[in-house]
């Protein structure tokens, strides 16, 4: 039965490459070619490479950089294998860091907004619980309900494909069970092997998690990129166009009519091959004479000896068409894929506050979409973790949540007003350390430890600047009293 699942794994990774292999060369650079004639020269070809304007990694480069997890609040207190509570340095934080995830969770948002899904490996190595993020290039998994399961039943990453004779190496998740493939080809179903049992991971379901940034009612997923593709496409012709214009019509052309170039002369020699002194045309090998190349240039004047030669010019062929044709395309791109235009053009210049927010506010929802979607598939890995750890309570708490930085750009002063009134109102102050702007997990542990050290000092200094603070800048509570009365 392994065996099935492996090559079914495989058959979905065999089936699914072309076309994430097409995503990726777009996203780096490597875009199909503008059209050009059959029979086009290698400055055609030249100019076809020019015209590739990589837009597309913006389009993840964006979203992505709203998408830092800074945190993870527990639903309910966290117990070890011994019964005992932990602290707040809590095990799931701490394998957060040893993963280096601060940085590496960039990866497996990238890879998920890009080919639409990534995922990650959560397992103990050498002691360590330890997550790693895996391309959707080389791994894939299966569901019961693809659309709405969040464990996978099965899982499977490439770890070397078949090169030099060589066959290609998997690690092959069924449920908690680790086993070795070897396949000759992906798309070979016979050549697959399970060879081997690996381990059992102490964890009561598949140590792989998938990051989808949209999926459907039937589990298929969809990134950023491939409905961005025939625009990228347009662009890239339009500018390939304008390219072809500026190189060979947007000069002025001058023109002459009724006279012949001069032609190209030789001197005569005589018959011991000595120079006469005299000159006369020289010809080619069918006979015709050559004549000689017109050179113009802000130095050169033009005359001619008949009366009937006109001189005349052309011309240059206008490019405002190709440059607004461009600007839309881009306008396009960016309703499309819900990206401030300002962010694709460069252009902000006279935009009120209220423009610049009023244009940020799709790309919010957007981001906001993306932080539901990873933020589920994170608290599966901070459970994962977890139970790895022996946490049972974390482990089966689907209360917890994960926390995203704040990356709405306002001033501390504001932030600092809000808080403070938030805190008047009856919001307990220890809740508001974490409404605080790029404040990271490890400051919150360090304040919540310093706080329980000293809560003698901590309330004394909220005491004090409540006194210290301006009468008017209190909450007035006294009740309203009629103008009649």
């Amino acid at each position: 039965m392994s065996v099935d699942i492996a090559r079914q794994l495989l058959g979905i990774l065999d089936k699914d490459r072309i076309k994430l292999l097409r995503i990726d060369k777009y996203v780096r650079g490597d875009h199909d070619d503008p059209y050009m004639p059959a029979d086009a020269d290698e400055e055609y070809k030249l100019l076809a490479k020019r015209a590739v304007s990589n837009w597309t990694p913006l389009l993840i480069t964006t979203p992505c950089q709203a998408l830092y997890v800074d945190g993870f609040r527990r639903g309910v207190a966290a117990t070890g294998s011994d019964g005992r509570e932990i602290g707040r340095l809590d095990s799931e934080w701490d394998h957060w860091q040893r993963s280096r995830l601060d940085a590496r969770q960039l990866a497996v948002h990238r890879g998920a907004l890009g080919f639409g899904h990534s995922f990650t490996l959560t397992e103990r190595t050498k002691g360590r619980v330890i997550t790693k993020g895996l391309s959707a290039l080389n791994t894939s998994a299966v569901y019961e309900d693809p659309a709405n399961d969040i464990e996978p039943q099965a899982a499977l990453t490439v770890t070397a494909w078949p090169a030099d004779k060589k066959l290609g190496t998997a690690r092959l998740f069924v449920g908690p069970i680790e086993l070795a493939v070897t396949f000759k080809d992906a798309s070979d179903p016979k050549s697959v092997r399970v060879t081997r049992f690996v381990k059992r991971h102490a964890t009561t379901e598949c140590p792989v998690t998938r990051f989808a940034a949209a999926i459907d009612l039937e589990g298929r997923t969809l990134g950023v990129v491939e409905p961005m593709i025939q625009l990228q496409n347009r662009i890239n012709q339009t500018v390939f166009d304008l390219l072809i214009a500026q190189t060979y019509g947007s000069f002025q052309v001058r023109t002459v009519t009724g006279m012949a170039p001069p032609m190209k002369l030789k001197a005569v020699v005589n018959e011991a091959g000595e120079p006469t002194g005299e000159m006369e045309p020289e010809f080619d090998t069918a006979g015709r004479p050559v004549m000689e190349k017109v050179k113009v240039n802000a130095s050169r004047f033009m005359f001619a000896e008949s009366d009937k030669a006109r001189f005349d010019s052309l011309e240059p062929t206008p490019l405002n068409g190709y440059i607004e044709s461009i600007d839309m395309s881009i306008r396009h791109l960016a309703a499309i894929s819900q990206t401030p235009p300002h962010h694709l053009l460069g252009q902000i210049a006279n935009l009120s506050a209220e423009a610049l927010q009023a244009a940020e506010t799709s790309l919010a929802r957007k981001i906001e979409e993306f932080r539901k979607s990873f933020g589920e598939s994170w608290e599966r890995v901070f459970r994962l973790a977890a139970e790895l750890d022996g946490d049972t309570a974390t482990a089966e708490d689907f209360h917890g949540e994960v926390l995203w930085r704040d990356m709405e750009a306002r001033s501390m002063a504001q932030t600092a007003d809000a808080l403070m009134k938030l805190g008047e109102l009856g919001v307990p102050q220890r809740g508001l350390w974490r409404r605080i702007p790029n404040v990271t997990q490890t400051e919150l542990n360090s304040w919540e430890e310093m706080a329980d050290a000293e809560p003698d000092v901590a309330q004394a200094q909220l005491i004090r600047r409540s006194d210290e603070r301006p009468t008017s800048s209190r909450l007035n509570t006294a009740p309203l009293r009629s103008e009649a009365a």
